[in-house]
């Protein structure tokens, strides 16, 4: 097992938990000198259709793929202006968790950054699920950053 970390990668989806992990991510490269991959990953979701909805016009997918590339874009805009340019931006569709280790396999990452709660509606206690999961299933370390004090540290 390697000891420093050479390649991280950061995990984002627009929310402010990821936004922070990314503003650790950009901290970490610049102390280690490492090099920074950021991923989005646009969720795929069972085909839908809706009545009076013109097929010849972009698709709800296509506008979802859109806004997946702007929110990317913006992020890699941000880290640049932290002061770190972007090993590598990648932009993948399918299950988040899944997609987020095997691109980490895939560039032989020594750290992955991500955000405990992402920007679902869907909220678990501690930690998200797809947090969980990376955690899980990752072949290497995984900061899971939180933008909000839990309730066990409350007093």
């Amino acid at each position: 097992m390697q000891e420093r970390i050479e390649k991280i990668l950061v995990a984002t989806d627009g929310s402010r938990d990821s936004e922070l992990a990314a503003r650790k991510a950009t901290a970490l490269a610049q102390e280690l000198g490492a090099e920074l991959h950021v991923v989005h990953v646009v969720p795929v979701a069972p085909p839908y259709y809706l009545p009076g909805y013109d097929s010849g016009s972009p698709g709800f997918y296509e506008e979802d793929f859109r806004k997946a590339r702007d929110l990317l874009e913006e992020q890699v805009h941000k880290l640049r202006e932290a002061g770190v340019e972007p090993a590598g931006s990648h932009l993948r569709t399918g299950e988040p968790d899944s997609e987020v280790v095997e691109l980490a396999e895939e560039i032989g990452a020594d750290l992955i950054v991500v955000g405990s709660r992402g920007a679902s509606p869907l909220v678990r206690p501690l930690i998200g699920s797809v947090s969980s999961s990376i955690v899980t299933h990752a072949h290497c370390p995984v900061l899971v950053v939180r933008a909000e004090e839990t309730a066990l540290r409350r007093e």
